[in-house]
This record gives structure tokens, C-alpha cells and sequence, in this order.
């Protein structure tokens, strides 16, 4: 007896081009997904484009300040190397609990 030959291919064999990229292409997607582009972190700024931070003297409030202008009264520059650049970056979380004297002096909030 003949058997008929059989030109598709078995349901077990490699897939044809066509749906091999596709499949490649949709693991791709889905493992950028599921990772959601790690590594990359939105940080935000302190203080906008053109103003600079200010500390509350005698509390742990803030303020930005136009580049252009003194802080006014009750509020500080913040010490040179001490001012914090986006929020929750080390200077930020450490003024917190610290905050300047009438004096200028650091001291912890009371």
C-alpha cells in the first residue's frame, strides 16, 4: 500500500519563520513589561528650573526661591554642600531632622 505524503508539517516540528519571529518578538514585549524598564528611576527636583531651596530657620519647613531673589525672613540658605538636590536624596531625608539656629548654627529639631 501507498501512504499519501504528507508536505505539512507535524504539529511537533519547528515553527515556520513567520511565527518564530513573532513569537520572539512577543517574549520580548512581554519581559520589557514585566520589568518596566528597571533601572530607569524618575527623580524630582527639589526646586524648579530658575529658583533655588530654602530651609525654615528653627523648623524642617522649606521653600524655592527665584534665583534672582533673597530668602525672605525666617527662612536660610541651606549650607554650601548641605542643600538638597531631589527629593528623598541624602540631604533631603537629612533635613528631615536637623534644621539652622537663629544663629546659622545645625541643630537637631527640637
Amino acid at each position: 500500500m501507498i501512504t499519501p505524503r504528507n508536505n505539512r508539517r507535524a504539529a511537533s516540528g519547528s515553527w515556520p519563520g513567520k511565527a518564530r519571529i513573532a513569537a520572539v518578538s512577543a517574549s520580548a514585549v512581554a519581559a520589557l513589561a514585566l520589568t518596566g524598564c528597571a533601572g530607569w528611576e524618575y527623580q524630582e527636583n527639589i526646586c524648579s528650573s530658575g529658583e533655588y531651596p530654602v530651609l525654615s530657620v528653627g523648623s524642617t519647613g522649606s521653600a524655592c526661591v527665584s534665583d534672582e531673589e533673597q530668602p525672605s525672613a525666617g527662612y536660610a540658605r541651606y549650607p554650601e554642600g548641605k542643600v538638597p538636590q531631589e527629593v528623598g536624596d541624602k540631604w533631603d531625608v537629612y533635613w528631615e531632622t536637623h534644621t539652622l539656629d537663629k544663629d546659622g548654627k545645625i541643630v537637631d529639631v527640637p
